[in-house]
């Protein structure tokens, strides 16, 4: 519980990588501010040439430094953001805590490295991370539509398989 609203703290699980909290966040108000920040944050990554094919296959190749620069950018607010959370305590806008716990570490940091690599290895197959993947469905790019379809049944296979696999 938290000790200043009685209402239990939001938890980031990381085993099944959930967000628990109840329906308040799921109303139509919410659903148009994360619509319209979607939206946003696809422009960004139209603007930023973080879709484009090319762009990735420079940086697979380490022919530029722009998708790396945008990363390391990425990495850097998030790194910033999750110690300033942490530090000022800061609550979601509901007003439940924001708690992230630490990771379980497996023997070599085999499931961090070894989804990595599965991860990598399917964007730099596709030439899409699965971030943007929607917004190049909306800059015109339909046939990210199979990409989609396929990351959303793989997604649901390791949810019906999850119960079964070592983690």
């Amino acid at each position: 519980m938290s000790m200043r609203s009685g209402q239990p703290a939001v938890t980031v699980d990381p085993e099944m990588l959930l967000a628990t909290k109840d329906a308040a966040g799921s109303g139509l108000r919410a659903r148009l501010l994360y619509l319209g920040v979607g939206a946003f944050l696809g422009a960004v990554f139209v603007k930023s040439e973080v879709l484009s094919w090319y762009r990735i296959q420079e940086m697979f190749r380490f022919q530029s430094f722009h998708m790396y620069g945008i990363i390391g950018s990425a990495l850097l607010v998030a790194i910033v953001s999750v110690q300033v959370i942490g530090r000022r305590r800061i609550r979601a806008l509901d007003g439940q805590a924001i708690v992230v716990p630490p990771k379980e570490m497996t023997p070599f940091g085999a499931r961090y490295w070894m989804g990595g690599t599965v991860f990598g290895l399917g964007w730099g197959l596709l030439g899409a991370c699965p971030g943007p993947m929607f917004a190049l469905i909306g800059a015109g790019v339909t046939s990210m539509a199979a990409a989609v379809l396929s990351a959303m049944a793989g997604t649901w296979i390791y949810g019906a398989l999850q119960s079964r696999l070592p983690h």
